[in-house]
């Protein structure tokens, strides 16, 4: 079953364009990587799935639906970023007990293991909470939902390394208990990856790619070894990044295909976390060409 279907999707925030003719459709039961950099537009796709705001053109669909103030879209979807909020009347515990009456799938007693497993205090407001525990309280809800359509916007922001750990652990094993769509939004893709099936990665509002998680290993090689004898192999080659390693040797990142090794010269595999880098760079150089 397609849960979302995007057609040539458009929203502009006066002259900038945040999507610009993104297209794609996401199947049901799957964890995807929604990736990219800082301003890649992930944040303006995901309130346009969750319905809090309308693309400019284009066609959007969440379970066959449009998502803007459409009920059956609502109540079958939640997005949990750090800007969700509630009430200052009600207390922690007053907020997880409210819940069901707006959720289906609530579960109560996975959502009250979680609070006492992260020593949540049930009296506090969610509007005071420090960013770190905040993020954890809105990911346990997230969780305790069980939305047929689940995402989050870098849940993980505040989180210290070991609550990173344990909501990737119970977010897996969540899921593989209770299969739904879960669409995670991070432009760190390394500490998340064995989550993955796909990778929906986006640049500057488009699509760069959609491909499963392995496919996306499969991307590109790393040849590495003496100037001349890279630059021999890598010419006509789709080359993602170049890096001098010293004045001999260089390093040089091309998309995955056949090639001849020459001898004094390694091939490496690419990391789907910097294939994803490499490819929504502007320069194939980095950082390194700012001290050329």
């Amino acid at each position: 079953m397609t849960v979302i279907d995007c057609q040539n999707l458009r929203k502009k925030y006066k002259s900038v364009a945040a999507l610009d003719g993104i297209t794609f459709q996401l199947e049901g039961q799957k964890i995807t990587g929604l990736i990219g950099r800082n301003s890649a537009g992930k944040t303006t796709l995901l309130k346009i799935l969750a319905g809090f705001i309308r693309e400019n053109s284009g066609d959007v669909k969440v379970f066959s639906n449009k998502p803007f103030n459409n009920l059956r879209a609502s109540a079958n979807s939640i997005l949990i970023d750090d800007q969700m909020s509630f009430p200052d009347s009600l207390k922690l515990a007053d907020i997880l007990e409210a819940a069901p009456n707006f959720y289906k799938r609530w579960d109560a007693e996975y959502a009250t293991k979680l609070f006492q497993y992260f020593g949540l205090n049930p009296k506090q407001v969610h509007s005071k909470l420090s960013k770190g525990t905040k993020a954890t309280f809105n990911m346990i809800f997230g969780l305790a939902t069980r939305c047929e359509l689940t995402m989050f916007d870098e849940p993980t922001n505040g989180m210290d390394e070991a609550v990173r750990t344990d909501f990737y652990r119970a977010l897996l094993k969540d899921y593989i208990a209770y299969p739904r769509t879960i669409l995670i939004s991070s432009h760190h893709l390394a500490e998340m990856e064995h989550l993955l099936e796909d990778i929906l990665l986006i640049n500057k509002g488009k699509v760069v790619f959609h491909q499963s998680l392995e496919v996306v290993k499969e991307y590109a090689i790393a040849l590495q070894g003496p100037n001349d004898l890279v630059e021999k192999m890598t010419a006509g080659k789709e080359i993602l990044h170049k890096k001098q390693l010293d004045s001999l040797r260089t390093q040089v990142i091309i998309r995955k295909e056949n090639v001849s090794l020459i001898d004094g010269v390694t091939m490496h595999p690419v990391s789907a976390s910097d294939v994803c880098m490499f490819v929504t760079s502007d320069g194939n150089g980095g950082i390194d060409d700012v001290f050329k």
